[in-house]
């Protein structure tokens, strides 16, 4: 099942390469039309995964990919840590008093550290290797605690018209380049991808979406529990 993992990401072209963090940072603060319009869009997403704290105070949290930290504006902040890689995403947010712990990949983590609550947003469609990530979740989340997951519906019809016809046009405009070939270098994990492997790791996987039906939307959110250790224990015994 995992034999395609870790993915390699196509290597993107110089002249994408020299606007790529200027970009990335405008994009992930809504600094432009299309942007600011995803925003809006995505909102669902933070919403989704905030949810079950609402007006409370967040237990024990850890976020992957927690990029400009955008989503603690959702959160009512109780110990929160991170894992970002990408540390100039987040140097100068804000929030970032308000994080306990920074880490540039969820395998430094202890596994004596527990947490209540795991969460993702817009974040595992990037990531080369996903099941190694979900595995790592099961051995951090307390017993009776949640991993919680938000994804764009990467691979379906809605999702590539919307980019398309969005920040597809901008990108063109602004810079004459494909998007498209931003988005093969960024997008490598598709929503079906996702969600098996979350269906392996977990027993208890509930699904909401944007839109019409699971194929026809935007976004997906996963509420994940109750790890699955016999089928983490193959997956961890695997021959490599």
């Amino acid at each position: 099942m995992f034999e395609e993992f870790p993915k390699k990401r196509p290597e993107l072209p110089e002249e994408f390469k020299k606007i790529y963090l200027s970009h990335y940072q405008k994009n992930r603060g809504g600094k432009t039309p299309a942007t600011f319009f995803s925003k809006k869009m995505e909102a669902w997403m933070h919403k989704k995964v905030a949810s079950d704290v609402k007006e409370q105070k967040s237990p024990d949290t850890l976020e992957i990919g927690a990029g400009t930290l955008n989503h603690l504006a959702f959160e009512n902040i109780g110990v929160y840590d991170i894992v970002e890689p990408f540390t100039e995403l987040y140097f100068s947010a804000p929030e970032f008093k308000k994080v306990r712990q920074f880490y540039t990949d969820i395998s430094q983590i202890n596994p004596v550290n527990k947490y209540k609550r795991i969460i993702s947003i817009a974040m595992f469609e990037h990531v080369p290797d996903v099941p190694a990530i979900v595995a790592k979740t099961c051995a951090l989340l307390e017993a009776g605690g949640t991993l919680r997951v938000a994804i764009p519906n990467e691979g379906s019809l809605l999702w590539k018209l919307g980019w398309k016809l969005t920040t597809g046009i901008e990108y063109r405009l602004k810079y004459g380049l494909d998007y498209s070939i931003l988005m093969q270098h960024e997008h490598i994990n598709s929503a079906k991808e996702i969600e098996a492997i979350l269906n392996y790791f977990y027993k208890n996987v509930k699904c909401s979406y944007l839109g019409l039906s699971r194929s026809f939307s935007f976004y997906q959110f996963y509420e994940c529990s109750e790890p699955n250790e016999e089928n983490l224990k193959i997956y961890l015994n695997r021959p490599r």
